[in-house]
């Protein structure tokens, strides 16, 4: 049986259009569901939509629409998005789904049987743009008489009333010796200190219902309450494993999620689960963000940069690689045009482009569009390797820019290796060594495209499919096999333009 592997995005809150920080938190978690399918994984891939909260019912209200006809509408787009985006999901979950629903109400009334949930009164701070409950020492005073939540700058009121609560607190030393016994929870490391201070700070009991709107989950046996939306959004992840009926794929191996939603991830999460006598996730990866000029991308600061426009312009593929490339996976980053057009040209259309481009018009000319004979020397042989096991070990550790710095390092190794022999040079000659360097060239040039594959798996597809590999065929044992001579060859043409 094939080993399962379980890999979640966030689930979006669909009260506007997706910009590059949804594409960029979806791409990188297919690139890392896509790897584990080219290690032999059966892997469950769930990204999704977050459709409950007082937002949500106000953006609606603004669009003289029900909440359920807002969420049908811009859902949809989140679901183009996949499409858009060439995602490898295997689900898309919608909080206002039956399935979920269902599983949101079995996991309530799991804590309430555990004594985890007592009704009392709620006042405090509270954010509907971050649907999130914020401390005094929180909070900042503007000018204008307004408070905002320092770390995100949203608006909060002062809210007063009835509210179911979790007991929170009782989980502070449970989750703190959690966080010992399991260090890579939470990664990167920066974010494991961010949260560990959190908890350390003192845990204060959550509120997890609402009575002053109703677009949300009822609260079993008290249609007056309604769940808290971060508790009913964050069991999308038992829902979509149908955790209650068939346990698939539960715990998940990685969460995938931007450093803002951390605490709910991190914190309230597991606390959640450890109520439950639910095992925990594996991991909770908080990257960073892509960032318009030095901020965060928001509605309200009309800094949105449009994934799609920005894939019409470049390609999809080429986007791709360029973010998983150019942003260390962890830290913020920027999409700067003039870096995104230097990194197309040259590692892209310069390297990898132009070596195919070679190889294959000396074999479509000189060897009849088949795969030459050879006969390599030890020399090239280990030229020719790349260690899938080093490889293995960086994306282990989600240090996705570098692994693919180390498929372009070997693309180089190799260029210069075409250079300095110049088969184009020797084929003049008829020198019978042509037939090797071609020979090299080409099984680095699948190598390169197997590997990269998860980056960009429609022109990996493409390429691979010239040299006789299938898309279903696709896996990592194929950097270890050499390609059959005379097999039939079939030219892949301009794989990647230049931008001027």
């Amino acid at each position: 049986m094939k080993k399962s592997f379980y890999i979640t995005t966030p689930i979006y809150y669909p009260s506007a259009k997706p910009h590059m920080g949804h594409a960029y938190s979806s791409i990188s978690a297919d690139v890392i569901a896509r790897y584990k399918r080219l290690e032999g994984y059966d892997v469950k891939f769930l990204t999704g939509t977050d459709e409950h909260g007082q937002k949500i019912q106000k953006s609606a209200i603004k669009e003289n629409l029900s909440p359920i006809d807002f969420c049908n509408k811009i859902s949809k787009v989140f679901l183009d998005l996949t499409k858009q985006l060439n995602l490898s999901n295997t689900d898309f979950i919608r909080t206002t789904e039956t399935r979920h629903v269902e599983t949101v109400q079995k996991l309530w009334k799991i804590l309430e049987k555990n004594n985890k949930i007592y009704l009392s009164k709620y006042s405090g701070w509270y954010s509907v743009s971050d649907e999130a409950y914020y401390s005094e020492e929180e909070i900042e005073n503007l000018e204008n008489g307004k408070k905002i939540c320092r770390a995100t700058g949203s608006i909060v009121d002062w809210v007063e009333e009835e509210s179911f609560f979790f007991k929170l607190s009782e989980f502070q030393q449970p989750l703190l010796t959690f966080y010992e016994k399991n260090p890579n929870f939470i990664q990167p490391e920066s974010r494991k200190n961010e949260v560990i201070s959190f908890v350390k700070s003192g845990l204060k009991d959550l509120s997890i219902s609402r009575t002053t709107f109703d677009w949300g989950i009822p609260v079993p046996g008290n249609d007056k309450h309604i769940m808290y939306v971060w508790l009913d959004a964050l069991t999308n992840y038992l829902t979509a494993a149908d955790f209650f009926d068939k346990k698939s794929f539960w715990p998940t191996d990685i969460h995938i999620i931007g450093k803002d939603i951390l605490r709910f991830h991190a914190v309230y999460w597991p606390a959640f689960l450890m109520a439950a006598d639910i095992p925990l996730p594996k991991k909770v990866f908080g990257h960073g963000w892509i960032l318009s000029g030095d901020e965060k991308m928001s509605k309200s600061k009309g800094n949105i940069l449009d994934p799609i426009e920005i894939i019409d312009e470049f390609g999809l593929d080429e986007i791709r690689y360029y973010l998983m490339k150019e942003v260390i996976y962890g830290l913020d980053g920027k999409i700067n045009t003039d870096n995104l057009k230097n990194c197309i040209n040259s590692d892209l259309a310069n390297n990898i482009g132009n070596l195919s481009q070679r190889i294959f018009t000396l074999i479509n000319k000189h060897f009849n569009n088949k795969v030459p004979d050879a006969k390599l020397t030890k020399e090239e042989s280990d030229l020719l390797r790349i260690s899938p096991d080093l490889l293995k070990k960086i994306m282990d550790n989600l240090e996705i820019h570098n692994y693919v710095r180390e498929v372009v390092a070997y693309s180089s190794k190799i260029n210069k290796y075409v250079n300095d022999e110049e088969p184009w040079a020797k084929i003049k000659n008829f020198d019978n060594r042509v037939g090797t360097i071609l020979y090299l060239a080409l099984n680095a040039l699948k190598n390169i495209f197997v590997l990269l594959h998860p980056i960009m798996p429609t022109k990996s597809e493409k390429f691979l499919s010239c040299i006789g590999i299938a898309k279903e065929n696709i896996s990592i044992d194929l950097i270890s096999k050499n390609l059959e001579s005379n097999t039939e060859l079939t030219m892949p043409g301009l794989l990647f333009k230049k931008h001027i």
